[in-house]
C-alpha cells in the first residue's frame, strides 16, 4: 500500500527532527518547502550552528500537537511554525554570518566500540571516481588516489541529506539544496560549508579496503 503525502511528510519531518538520514524520492519535490525548513533546523543540531536537543525536542512536541482534522491547514501550520523556529535560529546566527566564510577543519567520525569493515579490494575503487560504502552505520564515499584511499562521511554537513555521486561533474551533491563537496569533503561553494566529516580508511596487506564503522 501506498504511503499517504500528508503521512509521508510527516514522517519525513519526524525523522529529521530525530536526526535520522534522508532519502528522498522525486515525488517529495511537491513538499520541498516544509522538507527544506524542517532540514535547515535539524542541521543545527551539533556545535556552534546546532540547536540544543531541549528546543529540537520541544519543537518536535509542538508538530505532534497540531490538529490532524485536515491536512492543508496542518501542513500550513507545519510550515509557518518550522518557518518561525527556523528564522530564530537564523537570526541568532545573523551576527556569525556577517563576519564572512569561516575556515572550519574537518573532523574524523571515530565511533566508540567500532570495528573494520571490508568494503572491497583496491581494484574495486577506480582512481577518480568515489564510491558509495557503508561501514554498519557509517555510510562514506571512499576515493582511490594511485595506492591510496580517503573516505568521507556520505551526509551533507549542511542539511542531514545522503550525498549522491555525480559522475559527469566529479563531485559529491546534496539532493536538498544543491550545493556540492570536493571528493575530499571541501565544499564548492563562493559561501563554503562546513567540510564533510572524515572517515576512518585502511588497506590492508592483503589489498583489502576497509572502513572504521560500528
Amino acid at each position: 500500500m501506498s504511503e499517504k503525502p500528508e503521512n509521508r511528510l510527516e514522517r519525513i519531518v519526524s525523522d529529521l527532527m530525530r536526526g535520522r538520514r534522508l532519502k528522498l524520492r522525486p515525488k517529495d519535490a511537491e513538499e520541498k518547502e516544509a522538507i527544506i525548513m524542517a532540514a535547515r533546523l535539524a542541521a543545527t543540531r551539533q556545535g556552534p550552528q546546532r540547536m540544543s536537543p531541549a528546543f529540537r525536542q520541544a519543537l518536535g512536541r509542538q508538530i505532534d500537537a497540531m490538529p490532524r482534522d485536515g491536512w492543508v491547514s496542518r501542513r500550513t501550520a507545519l510550515v509557518a511554525g518550522l518557518g518561525i523556529a527556523a528564522g530564530t535560529v537564523g537570526g541568532l546566527l545573523a551576527g556569525r554570518g556577517l563576519e564572512g566564510p569561516q575556515t572550519v577543519a574537518a573532523k574524523e567520525i571515530v565511533p566508540d566500540g567500532g570495528e573494520w569493515f571490508p568494503v572491497g579490494t583496491l581494484e574495486d575503487f577506480p582512481i577518480g571516481t568515489a564510491r558509495q560504502v557503508r561501514a554498519g552505520a557509517i555510510g562514506a564515499f571512499v576515493t582511490r588516489t594511485d595506492d591510496s584511499v580517503l573516505a568521507v562521511s556520505s551526509i551533507c554537513s549542511d542539511l542531514p541529506c545522503e550525498l549522491w555521486w555525480d559522475a559527469k561533474h566529479s563531485v559529491l551533491a546534496c539532493p536538498c539544496h544543491n550545493k556540492t563537496f570536493s571528493t575530499e569533503g571541501r565544499s564548492n561553494e563562493a559561501y563554503p560549508l562546513p567540510p564533510l566529516d572524515t572517515v576512518k580508511v585502511r588497506i590492508t596487506a592483503e589489498g583489502r579496503v576497509e572502513v572504521f564503522g560500528i
